[in-house]
């Protein structure tokens, strides 16, 4: 196999340290999933890893449906969970609105790994630049077409990060975000 990958372990434990971070005051997590995305044990794993340090409680949804989705969903209104994290992928991204609704009727912040799921109205993203992702590709096809074995190239992953932070939910969420986040932040929804 060649490519770039946006499967990036690490970013997972960071994910859930700046939520912490935000949410200094939280103790438990719903976890969404995709359980038909090839990574998403070793995520998940991940996740308990980070979990356990922050001294969260983790609440484990795989979702394979729309319908498995609004289950969950209910479940996480009933619970009152602290927050929900969504393993990006493009099963969760085609939710997004669908879960950024929810987090507001609920005031139950929602974080994913993309970009495009803060911008469609969810709380904060950590992870890869999606769009840098696809120039790199663009690359490897420019070097397969001229030539080199898709076998001599590796696999790559992501080599920039982004933190968005989805101000105008924080503020309809009644949240307040630390100055430190927002000065990391490299792009502050309005």
């Amino acid at each position: 196999m060649t490519g770039i990958s946006l499967f990036t372990l690490a970013l997972v434990g960071k994910r859930m340290q700046l939520l912490k971070e935000m949410l200094p005051g939280i103790k438990r997590v719903a976890l969404i999933a995709n359980p038909q995305h090839p990574g998403e044990q070793k995520e998940l794993d991940a996740a308990q890893t980070a979990a356990t340090k922050l001294e969260l409680t983790l609440r484990y949804f795989p979702v394979h449906s729309e319908t498995e989705l609004e289950a969950a969903l209910s479940d996480i209104a009933r619970a009152r969970d602290g927050a929900i994290v969504a393993f990006a992928d493009g099963f969760t991204l085609g939710f997004a609105e669908r879960i950024a609704t929810f987090s507001m009727q609920n005031r139950i912040p929602a974080v994913d790994g993309w970009a495009p799921f803060a911008r469609r109205g969810n709380l904060m993203i950590y992870g890869p630049v999606v769009e840098d992702v696809y120039r790199r590709l663009a690359v490897y096809v420019d070097k397969i077409r001229k030539g080199a074995k898709p076998a001599d190239l590796p696999v790559e992953l992501p080599t920039k990060v982004e933190l968005v932070i989805n101000l105008k939910t924080a503020k309809a969420l009644g949240l307040t975000i630390p100055q430190s986040l927002l000065l990391r932040a490299d792009e502050v929804i309005q």
